[in-house]
């Protein structure tokens, strides 16, 4: 393989993010007729990872690098070597030079490892297959979720419009007055004594609850609550159906039993 030595410095040295960096151990071990030989001794460099080319200077600060490995048609693996945390880069190709590399501790050894297995291009071709066939699966599983809920409340729609029992019964929302609905909905005339049904007839409002009495009244009478007796009788009719008025009259006992028991508090009686 050619390249340009120029172009390759300066991108060796341009401001480009680099993809790991950090101080090695090199020595280069060469094939002769499957036998190994071990003439060169370590040598400390600044090493320099970007894609899949990995340069390596004399000293971090060095303008130009001493040496280019092109991280193709290679495996990064562990050694055993008389060194500690050593590994190599070997070659397919037979006579091809094999890079052993001493890091300075097991951390480092493992994240140089992790970078120069993921630097070459045939794994970043893995990558975008594996990448793209997991895009695939998911716009198909996309597509399938969008299909579904449509056929479902289409059908849905139609069976409910197709059986006269799921049509609802009432066309307005029930009327809410205090947070409770009144007897005015489903064809009640709002003021009147009673209202019409389905068929026809006419239906009486639920009867009203019974008025609460005290021990207290009943045995010393209403003054002692300090009702009237025109507060004892309601001045709601019992066919009214206005829910505001109900609560405003039977809240009276609530109030004057509220205001009894807070001058018992002031004068010190509980």
């Amino acid at each position: 393989m050619k390249l340009n030595e120029r172009s390759v410095a300066h991108y060796a040295t341009c401001d480009s993010p680099a993809d790991h960096t950090g101080f090695l151990r090199k020595r280069v071990e060469r094939h002769h007729h499957h036998a190994h030989h071990h003439g060169t001794s370590y040598q400390r460099r600044w090493f320099v990872l970007k894609g899949n080319l990995l340069f390596y200077f004399e000293e971090r600060e060095s303008r130009e690098p001493v040496g280019l490995v092109v991280l193709e048609g290679c495996t990064v693996e562990l050694c055993e070597a008389a060194e500690e945390f050593a590994f190599a880069i070997r070659f397919d190709d037979a006579g091809a030079r094999a890079y052993v590399l001493v890091a300075d501790g097991q951390a480092a050894m493992e994240a140089w490892v992790k970078a120069l297995s993921r630097a070459s291009f045939d794994y970043m071709r893995l990558v975008v297959r594996e990448l793209e066939k997991q895009l695939e699966e998911a716009c198909k599983s996309l597509a399938a979720c969008r299909k579904s809920p449509q056929r479902s409340s289409s059908s849905g729609r139609k069976r409910h419009l197709s059986n006269p029992a799921l049509q609802p019964l009432q066309e307005k929302p029930a009327t809410l007055e205090n947070g409770y609905s009144t007897w005015s909905s489903g064809g009640c005339v709002a003021g009147g004594a009673t209202c019409t049904d389905h068929d026809g007839g006419q239906t009486k409002p639920p009867p009203l609850p019974p008025r609460r009495r005290s021990a207290a009244s009943s045995a010393t009478g209403s003054t002692a609550l300090g009702l009237s007796p025109a507060m004892l009788e309601s001045p709601v009719p019992p066919e009214t159906i206005c829910f505001s008025k109900l609560h405003n009259w039977y809240g009276q006992e609530i109030a004057v039993l509220r205001r009894e028991w807070q001058e018992r508090q002031k004068r010190g009686h509980p």
